[in-house]
């Protein structure tokens, strides 16, 4: 076979090719918009959004919004937001304050409505019509699910209340060591279990070192994260004067008590009455489904392990109880459709978070503008309608096609 060689003139063409110029003018663009944005911050004529009205909020924290607020912006401080919520923030908050270039969300009635429905049940005087103490969030993808429960979360923390707020239940049910325990026959997840500690001490630890532990029954031990069972001890005793921050800092120490620990402070929440306690929990709905644990039934065979199999699973699960808490689904877990009706939740518990309406739609597209993700002479009532009705309110869609309105 006859084998061609390419003359040297096309090495040099090939060479000359300028590959990487779409990356550098991309970074060149985007430092560009943000000299831009940063210019722009000295024009408040430029803060203005459908109808004349103003663009963003002059409330200073969530508890002060009111309905005048809604369809509005609320800025948020990067360095407060690391503080108030240090387990983490939801992928959507995270997209949008990346792509927008600033940190702030937009107020919405769902959130009003989810906060003065807690905010009734703490405070009897302001009750006028029925609250709910356990909700789930359910709705369509890109909703916004997610980013109102760390609105929430945000807003109970500022109040002063104790919450366990876990913003991705996914990861209690994948990845890590697990153990099967012979005595509740449920399985243990002790590096999960440290980790879930670890969060919840972050920002409640002044809070717990205040609370003592009102259940003194000892805690049964299990398997370690890699290093078995322990010797000479099966238990993790609980003196009267312990508090739940050392209780916490204690399963955090012993992954043997880790799990068993986590298992033990469902329960201490619970009969907390000091101080309000709400449990808060993104992609709640993959606690219905199985995990990627698998048991060996036979030497070529396996058995999937259901999230509810799991003791950290099985102690947070349930809202048959009295305690508040608020569970949010997530549909890009592809955790798949569950009905409508689901164990050891309450029936009237699901609210339903929908897309953006015409007037949310609005505000946001007058937003994008202001962020400078389209250009002035491009925007107008048409095109963001078009987009609108393309994305069909869906707001991770509507973020991604505005820059491309013409």
């Amino acid at each position: 076979m006859r084998r061609y060689k390419l003359p040297p003139t096309s090495f040099k063409v090939l060479k000359r090719m300028p590959a990487a110029t779409p990356v550098f003018s991309s970074k060149e663009e985007a430092e560009l918009r943000r000299r831009q944005l940063a210019e722009d911050e000295n024009n408040p004529a430029l803060d203005v959004g459908p109808n004349g009205r103003p663009l963003f909020t002059s409330a200073p924290s969530l508890s002060a919004l009111t309905k005048d607020d809604i369809n509005t912006y609320f800025k948020f401080s990067m360095k407060e937001l690391k503080e108030i919520l240090p387990e983490g923030f939801p992928l959507g908050m995270i997209k949008e304050f990346e792509e927008s270039c600033r940190s702030a969300l937009m107020v919405r009635q769902c959130f009003i409505d989810l906060r003065d429905n807690f905010r009734r049940v703490v405070d009897p005087s302001l009750v006028v019509k029925f609250c709910w103490k356990q909700i789930t969030l359910d709705g369509p993808v890109s909703c916004g699910k997610s980013i109102a429960l760390a609105m929430l979360v945000h807003w109970v923390r500022n109040e002063g209340w104790l919450v366990l707020y876990v913003p991705s239940g996914r990861y209690w049910t994948h990845d890590g060591l697990f153990y099967k325990n012979p005595e509740t026959g449920l399985w243990d997840t002790p590096l999960q279990a440290a980790n879930i500690l670890q969060d919840f001490l972050r920002y409640n630890k002044s809070c717990l070192q205040g609370l003592k532990c009102k259940i003194l029954d000892p805690i049964p031990l299990g398997e370690g994260a890699g290093v078995g069972w322990t010797k000479g001890r099966d238990k993790m005793q609980i003196s009267e004067e312990m508090t739940l921050s050392q209780l916490v800092e204690a399963g955090i120490s012993d992954t043997h008590a880790a799990t068993g620990v986590v298992a033990r402070l469902r329960k201490e929440l619970s009969e907390v009455t000091s101080v309000p306690v709400l449990i808060a929990i993104d992609q709640y709905n993959s606690w219905f489904t199985f995990t990627n644990f698998e048991e060996p039934v036979t030497p070529r065979s396996c058995r999937p392990i259901h999230a509810k199999e799991l003791t950290t699973v099985n102690a947070f699960r349930s809202m048959m109880h009295t305690d508040m808490m608020v569970g949010a689904f997530s549909h890009s877990t592809a955790v798949g459709k569950l009905r409508q009706e689901l164990p050891d939740v309450p029936k009237d518990a699901r609210i339903y978070l929908p897309r953006y309406s015409l007037d949310e739609a609005s505000a946001v597209c007058y937003y994008y503008l202001r962020q400078r993700l389209v250009k002035r002479d491009s925007f107008s009532e048409e095109n963001w309608k078009k987009i609108f009705y393309l994305s069909n309110g869906n707001g991770t869609e509507m973020r991604y096609l505005v820059p491309y309105m013409r």
